[in-house]
């Protein structure tokens, strides 16, 4: 009898066409991702997927160009441009002939991973739902109410005034039932101030506590005079050092470059937050808190690029600039002398131990007093940093010997002497 058909050979051509797709689609996922990885190392600081940045958008570029040619634009665009070619030039001409890092290194293989990734579609937007709370936006507090508690509580001390009412009547209505007369005394104000008067020694001692509290009140308010501890103003731009400090971990002094080499921490210029912002116009999604949402915190971007004249979408700068009028948040009186590269460069003192977590900071504030006795007692507690430091080894070492001690103070150094702070 002859076969028509083997159902085993089927099976096979189907399970076989099954791992070939599945093992296709592994592949391109891999692709993918080791795409992403080498476009976030070389090709993020100039170009976005779906935003013209120092380059154009990238995404779908592989659809665009021929791949061949891609190899050759990506490892070496100067010199494909310098050939003649008409697509190079075109290219080069439309993104304001700015020049195009070559990457030799990259393989074609390479090259394939970061035109997959690029390839792979855009995320869709969320729907927004009506009545749902927007991304940023604080909700509303699903607890009891300070209202409520607060008219239950008055409440309850109203039922008690009427309960001693009633309870004062009823005891009044007893006592006249038996016969018992109720003593009423006087109680006015001017006779309870009569008697106050005559007794001496009350009024001695009156006077003298009120004398006592008033010092201590007028002493504590002349103290505080000058101390802005908890300042936070708000400021032109909002600028947050939890996400440049704490979550991007940037070094304070990569900003406030003269802490290291001079007397004054410098207030940045908006030339340095372009060295990153110039390709950073907007803030990843993950960024934004209950307080302050994303749309929030690329407005404030927005604000930087119209101080320093900045075209976001022709990617150069327009000439037309604003000052930003910064509110200074520390200060020192005039009569007082602080350096700070002596304390951040030779003593090796951390940002944090003056102005506080500065990485937890959303608003810089002011976290310490900065008073004379808290400085001192800064200079009693801090010991003198000798490790790797040749500006305080010979006369630690003299000073040691003096007072016995084998790690000195700053105090022990000079640190109390009057001469160091004012002059």
């Amino acid at each position: 009898m002859k076969k028509v058909g083997n159902h085993k050979s089927f099976s096979r051509i189907f399970f076989s066409l099954a791992f070939v797709l599945v093992t296709s689609l592994s592949a391109f996922s891999q692709d993918a991702a080791k795409g992403k990885e080498l476009f976030n190392t070389n090709c993020a600081a100039c170009h976005k997927l779906d935003a013209k940045a120092t380059g154009p958008a990238l995404r779908d570029v592989g659809s665009k160009y021929d791949k061949e040619w891609l190899y050759k634009w990506i490892k070496n665009s100067g010199e494909l441009i310098k050939s003649g070619d008409a697509q190079a030039v075109k290219v080069f001409e439309e993104n304001n002939k700015v020049p195009m890092t070559a990457f030799p290194q990259l393989s074609n293989e390479d090259i394939d991973n970061i035109l997959a990734y690029t390839s792979e579609p855009a995320p869709a937007a969320p729907a927004v739902v009506p009545g749902a709370p927007v991304a940023g936006e604080a909700t509303a507090d699903s607890g009891v109410s300070n209202n409520v508690i607060l008219g239950v509580l008055s409440l309850v001390m109203m039922m008690l005034v009427v309960m001693l009412f009633l309870v004062n009547n009823m005891l009044t209505k007893i006592a006249s039932a038996k016969g018992l007369e109720v003593e009423q005394k006087d109680r006015s104000v001017l006779n309870l101030f009569r008697a106050y008067a005559k007794n001496q020694f009350l009024v001695l001692v009156s006077a003298v506590l009120l004398l006592l509290v008033s010092a201590y009140f007028a002493y504590g308010w002349m103290m505080q005079i000058g101390v802005d501890q908890g300042y936070e103003p708000v400021q032109p731009i909002h600028y947050s050092h939890r996400i440049h400090a704490g979550e991007n971990g940037i070094d304070c002094k990569y900003c406030h470059s003269a802490a290291r080499v001079g007397k004054h921490s410098n207030i940045p210029s908006l030339n340095v937050c372009m060295n990153c912002h110039k390709n950073i116009s907007e803030v990843a999604e993950t960024t934004a808190t209950e307080e302050h949402s994303k749309a929030f915190y690329d407005g404030e971007i927005a604000k930087l690029y119209d101080a320093v004249g900045w075209d976001k979408s022709l990617q150069k700068y327009t000439g037309k600039t604003k000052p930003v009028k910064w509110v200074r948040i520390h200060n020192l009186p005039d009569h007082v002398y602080f350096n700070h590269s002596q304390h951040v460069t030779v003593a090796g003192v951390e940002c944090q131990t003056c102005h506080g977590p500065v990485e937890e900071m959303e608003i810089m504030k002011q976290h310490a007093p900065l008073t004379m006795g808290w400085c001192i007692n800064c200079h009693r507690e801090t010991n003198v940093k000798v490790e790797d430091n040749a500006y305080y080894k010979k006369i630690h070492e003299e000073l040691s010997k003096k007072y016995g001690v084998s790690q000195l103070t700053a105090a022990q150094m000079g640190g109390l002497e009057c001469g160091k702070c004012h002059y």
